[in-house]
C-alpha cells in the first residue's frame, strides 16, 4: 500500500493515497485498522481521561479568552478558529459548554 507514495491526505474516515504516477487510491480507516492493531496498553479508565483531558483543555481556553489573552483566532492565519476546536473537543467526547473535569 505504501510504495513510491507522493502525497498523502486524511479525510474523516478515509486515507488517500497519491503515488509518483499522479494515481490516487482511497482507502477506508476501518479496513486498515483491526482489533490486533490497537495497541494493549491502553485502558477503560485511560479512555475516559481523554475526556477529562479534553474538558481541562476547554477551562483553560475559555480561561484564556476570558482574560482577552485569545480571542476566536487561534493561529496567525486563522487556520484554527474556536468553531474548529470546539468540534474537536467534542470528538473525544469533550464538552465546551458545560465541560465535566472528572476523571471517571
Amino acid at each position: 500500500m505504501a510504495e513510491n507514495v507522493a502525497g498523502l491526505e486524511f479525510t474523516p474516515g478515509y486515507i488517500t493515497l497519491t503515488d509518483t504516477g499522479g494515481r490516487r487510491s482511497k482507502y477506508a480507516v476501518a479496513s486498515i485498522l483491526r482489533a490486533l492493531d490497537i495497541p494493549t496498553g491502553l485502558t477503560y479508565q485511560q479512555v475516559g481521561a481523554i475526556t477529562s483531558l479534553a474538558n481541562l483543555i476547554v477551562v483553560l481556553i475559555r480561561t484564556l479568552i476570558d482574560r482577552g489573552v485569545l480571542d476566536e483566532s487561534f493561529l496567525e492565519n486563522d487556520d484554527y478558529d474556536l468553531d474548529a476546536i470546539i468540534q474537536s473537543i467534542e470528538d473525544m467526547g469533550g464538552a465546551y459548554h458545560d465541560p465535566d473535569i472528572s476523571v471517571s
